[in-house]
């Protein structure tokens, strides 16, 4: 358990205090925060309730949607991911996942969305690396390529993050998105000896998909991702962060918190922990700024 993180969309019903309490009852060391239940509260008071609490931030949902066009959306893209950045640096977090942003309305130019995520992260990053906070780009099951993310595999996320340090730019390895990628293994490897990654996030494919696909992910054990050989491949890599679990469900979001906490602890320690790199402790982040 000492490397479990809940982050918050899989108790979307709690309020951040609610979620932090939470994990505190279930003995779940870190959490990983969303940018619009923080802002309900405030980055200040939520960076006091996490800090009192005794938690770790593992990581801030999210930044990104790069891929606009014309001079006064790229503006404000940039704006509201500075903003994110200093979000994630008061809440004592070095992770900022980045779900880059999918096709502009009535565009059909995937090339031309790409180039522009990689241009804005390169307005980006060295900011992040001046508050020691992460860019961790995230790849999105290619479902999701049109409304949510133009990059769709691990080797796309790497090839945007590697012409910036390791330090500034990142990924994720989200399970749900990346496990059908027959070169999943090769392309987590490189970010393992490129240092790139950032955050471990996992959750289930399962089957029948609803009718909205971003709402289909299940409890770790309950579907279709070898849960073993991936939590290996990552650690072989040299990934000793959090795992953070993320889940999108209805019928999850409508159960009880303390019922869905004690559930994906359990499961944790059933399918995740006994394939863990033993005796390693998570990387820490930089500590939480005094709130007032």
């Amino acid at each position: 358990m000492s490397r479990l993180s809940l982050n918050q969309i899989t108790t979307r019903e709690w309020s951040l205090a609610e979620a932090v309490a939470g994990c505190v009852a279930a003995g779940i060391p870190a959490i990983g925060l969303w940018r619009d239940k923080v802002a309900e509260i405030g980055v200040a008071h939520a960076a006091r309730i996490v800090r009192e609490a005794g938690l770790a931030v593992s990581s801030l949902c999210r930044g990104g949607f790069l891929t606009a066009t014309g001079p006064e959306a790229a503006r404000a893209a940039l704006a509201d991911n500075l903003a994110a950045l200093e979000e994630a640096a008061e809440l004592g977090t070095d992770t900022l996942v980045l779900v880059v942003g999918g096709l502009p309305e009535g565009s059909r130019d995937l090339a031309g969305a790409r180039v522009r995520v990689a241009e804005l992260l390169g307005l980006l990053a060295p900011h992040a690396g001046d508050l020691g906070v992460r860019l961790a780009i995230e790849p999105l099951h290619p479902m999701f390529c049109a409304d949510r993310a133009v990059v769709s595999t691990l080797g796309q996320a790497l090839d945007l993050a590697e012409p910036f340090p390791a330090e500034q730019v990142g990924v994720v390895v989200d399970s749900y998105h990346v496990w059908w990628d027959p070169q999943l293994d090769a392309q987590i490897e490189r970010a393992g000896r490129t240092g790139r990654i950032a955050a471990y996030q996992v959750c289930d494919w399962t089957l029948p998909l609803p009718a909205d696909a971003l709402l289909g992910r299940g409890h770790v054990g309950d579907g279709h991702i070898d849960f073993a050989a991936l939590t290996t491949a990552v650690g072989a890599a040299g990934y000793t962060g959090w795992i953070e679990v993320e889940i999108f469900n209805e019928r999850i979001w409508h159960t009880p918190g303390d019922r869905t906490l004690a559930l994906l602890a359990e499961r944790h320690r059933a399918h995740i922990e006994p394939h863990l790199t033993p005796h390693l402790a998570p990387a820490a982040g930089p500590a939480p700024a005094d709130g007032p």
